[in-house]
């Protein structure tokens, strides 16, 4: 599954910074807005100590993680939605993406320059949320004519109630409300999916702090939380700046020493890919096999011949059974030999609900 998270946010906030990070690309990283002018593109690994188990116990001749697009956008200003500075650029880079990432700047340097001249995350979150929601308006009233026209000739059968939920978007918005919070029901998003709205997408906030505020956060923080608390989105908190100290660490040990000396278990680069993951309501099953350890990206509720497909097409179409272990059941008995003699594989058919950490072997014929 190509899956894509975009990094979006005000200039000078540390959005390239944080790029870097993940992809260990090399964006420019610099002191002045639009240094990001093509959106930059990295691929992650999504951090799973499961595949690591699993590793020691199949011994395979490779592994083979999941992975997650990850698209640093150009940085965004008042007046985006109108073209201004890269706008236009901008909102087309995000459309592409399944889900955003919005960075919020919540430390003060002054030898980083604010594009308003202070610190404010709420104020900055308002920005780009303008501007997304103004552009999804164009978006909503171009389909509203369409539709109305094609309701008056009778062409489409559904004009009607695409024109009721698209009603409820356009007030939704022109409230200054994002459309992911609309009061519409999960079957009536389909009138929407041919217009790509911007603010329909997922978000997950990161609050990038300094060294002092990252493991108990600062007011800027907790202002932010505050306004984002009926949004039912996930707020992590990362200083961009000792994540890039980390990325220079050579060995593993060191990194650790390095997160624990700060108090920290993890990098925030690792919670913040692990959050996306969750964003994007995905699982990971698992093949293994001396040849190959591999994680495979599903959507949450797919069913067996589904998963089969994400591996090759005909593995669903030529679908026969699929034999499964729980994750916990092969870390228990070390094998799938010992699984399958202690009852613990079990065949499944076409009505199977994937369950993350599935371990699968699919039968299929073409």
């Amino acid at each position: 599954m190509a899956l894509k998270c975009g990094i979006v946010g005000l200039p000078n906030v540390g959005k390239s910074t944080l790029f870097n990070c993940l992809s260990n690309a090399k964006a420019q990283a610099a002191n002045f807005p639009f240094c990001t002018i093509e959106p930059n593109v990295g691929v992650i690994t999504v951090p799973d100590e499961r595949l690591n188990e699993l590793e020691k116990l199949v011994k395979p001749e490779r592994v083979v993680p999941t992975t997650i697009e990850i698209v640093d956008i150009a940085g965004l200003v008042k007046g985006a939605s109108r073209g201004e500075g890269l706008g236009n650029q901008f909102l087309s880079n995000i459309r592409e993406c399944d889900a955003i990432i919005h960075v919020v700047r919540c430390f003060e340097d002054p030898n980083v320059v604010h594009v308003d001249g202070s610190v404010n995350p709420v104020r900055d979150k308002g920005t780009i949320d303008t501007e997304l929601q103004l552009k999804d308006l164009e978006s909503v009233d171009r389909k509203m004519a369409r539709t109305e026209k094609m309701a008056k000739i009778g062409s489409d059968k559904d004009a009607k109630k695409c024109m009721e939920i698209l009603s409820i978007y356009k007030t939704h918005l022109e409230k200054g409300l994002s459309a992911r919070s609309a009061p519409v029901a999960p079957e009536d998003t389909r009138f929407i999916d041919d217009i790509f709205l911007l603010t329909a997408k997922p978000v997950l906030y990161v609050c990038n702090v300094d060294e002092g505020s990252v493991v108990t956060g600062n007011k800027y923080v907790d202002l932010l939380k505050e306004e984002v608390k009926d949004e039912n989105a996930e707020v992590l908190v990362i200083a961009a700046a000792i994540e890039a100290e980390i990325t220079q660490l050579d060995s593993f040990e060191d990194r650790k020493a390095f997160l624990s000396d700060l108090g920290l278990e993890e990098s925030g680069v690792a919670k913040l890919i692990k959050a996306a993951y969750r964003l994007l309501n995905l699982y990971t099953y698992f093949t293994a096999g001396v040849k190959e350890v591999r994680a495979w990206t599903i959507t949450k509720g797919m069913l067996a011949p589904q998963a089969a497909a994400v591996i090759h097409t005909d593995f669903e179409k030529g679908f026969i059974k699929a034999e499964v272990i729980r994750y916990n059941d092969f870390l228990s008995y070390g094998s799938e030999s010992a699984c399958r003699d202690a009852g613990k594989l079990s065949i499944e058919g076409k009505e199977y609900l994937v369950g993350d950490g599935d371990v699968m072997h699919f039968r299929f014929n073409v």
